[in-house]
């Protein structure tokens, strides 16, 4: 009796795209790229990792993160501009 292997119908996993120099979380932001958010982000604000990061960008330095529980007139969360040296990566 001879052995034989099925050929592997998986497809090795995409390579995400290249991270934009500014994203943002919001859908109705120009600056969304839903592509992106496939996979999963980090972001560094000064050397510290960030987790309620809501846009960022890198060439002008700074992160807007929500201002504790307030609400804007819409129902989305006030965002403050946090500045510093921002990096951002892909999570493995």
């Amino acid at each position: 009796m001879t052995h034989q292997t099925a050929p592997m119908s998986e497809t090795p996993p995409a390579s995400p795209p290249p991270l934009p120099d500014r994203l943002s979380v919001d859908p109705a932001s120009p600056f969304h790229v839903p592509a992106v958010f496939e996979h999963p982000i980090g972001i560094r604000l000064d050397g510290r990792e960030r987790f309620d990061v809501e846009e960022y960008c890198i060439s002008e330095g700074w992160v807007k993160v929500p201002a504790g529980r307030a609400l804007d007139r819409k129902g989305s969360p006030l965002l403050i501009k946090l500045k510093g040296q921002v990096e951002a990566f892909y999570r493995s």
